[in-house]
């Protein structure tokens, strides 16, 4: 028997809503159309966009995923909405449903859905992202999105070097640095966890900032422009505290961005970045010549 789609009850509202779906059974035999962002999806409809830009070279299960990935990105599904059951579009589409199972198993792959056992699958949230080949402002990130920025101080102030630290930045163990801890955030959520050493000769007036203000990238950058960085990137699992810190669970993967930053050709700082897996991702591109 077919899943359903329905809406949630709810008031109304004069401007178009974002709909979240619950699923159903319904009468044997009965397909329920889908509406998202204020418009109905009916079985032709499905398989009008199926059949869109076809090529009998390219795979059934490719085209079903290439169906979603373009509702997806021209905004007619949206995060959190509900895709047609696989039931509905084996029926819409006239594939099997090894098939359909194929397309949304590597969607959710991909990261572009979520499918929960027994409910569905629904659009997922958009990952945010930085260039791994260059170093941004995490607030500048944030704000392209569109989103809010906000952030954290933990800890800032000046403390004696390692032998690891010391080593790094060129000073030398029990040397003074100077060290912040701040978590920054994306429309309220801890989106990164930065642990900065920035050596003193480079950044007067580092401990004089307040950095829920402006970024320490930000403050660097104005007072030892960057000239080169470095990236080591890391999969981990957070500790405890940085678990708390960061609202995700122990067994959570998380991204870790190891980055030394330089100015002419002196090292001015070295920053480990902690960012939830499931809420950051890198990206990068290349060419060959």
């Amino acid at each position: 028997m077919m899943g359903a789609l329905r809406a949630a009850t709810g008031v109304v509202a004069a401007a178009p809503r974002r709909i979240r779906w619950t699923q159903e059974e319904p009468a044997a035999g009965e397909w329920m159309a889908r509406t998202v962002g204020g418009a109905t999806v009916e079985p032709a409809e499905l398989a009008r966009w199926y059949t869109e830009g076809a090529s009998g070279a390219v795979p059934a299960y490719q085209r079903v995923k290439e169906l979603v990935e373009r509702q997806i990105r021209d905004g007619h599904w949206q995060e959190d909405d509900a895709l047609p059951s696989e039931s509905q579009f084996v029926e819409a589409l006239g594939l099997s449903r090894m098939t359909v199972n194929r397309a949304l198993r590597e969607l959710a792959a991909d990261g572009l859905i979520r499918r929960v056992m027994g409910v569905g699958s629904f659009v997922a949230e958009r990952k945010a992202s930085s260039a791994l080949l260059e170093v941004h402002n995490i607030a500048d990130e944030v704000h392209g999105r569109g989103h809010r920025y906000s952030a954290r101080v933990l800890s800032l102030g000046e403390e004696e070097a390692d032998e690891r630290t010391g080593a790094h930045l060129g000073l030398g163990k029990g040397r003074p640095v100077f060290r912040s801890q701040v978590v920054h955030y994306e429309d309220e959520v801890p989106l990164q966890l930065e642990d900065r050493y920035v050596n003193p000769a480079f950044a007067p007036g580092y401990l004089e900032q307040d950095f829920t203000l402006q970024t320490p990238f930000a403050f660097l950058s104005k007072v030892a422009p960057l000239g080169r960085g470095e990236h080591i990137v890391e999969a981990v699992l957070a500790s405890p505290e940085e678990c708390a810190i960061l609202d995700v669970g122990p067994a959570e993967p998380c991204l870790l961005i190891q980055r030394r930053t330089w100015s002419r050709d002196a090292l001015v700082s070295i920053a480990r970045l902690l960012h939830p897996g499931t809420r950051y991702r890198l990206e990068g591109a290349f060419a060959t010549h």
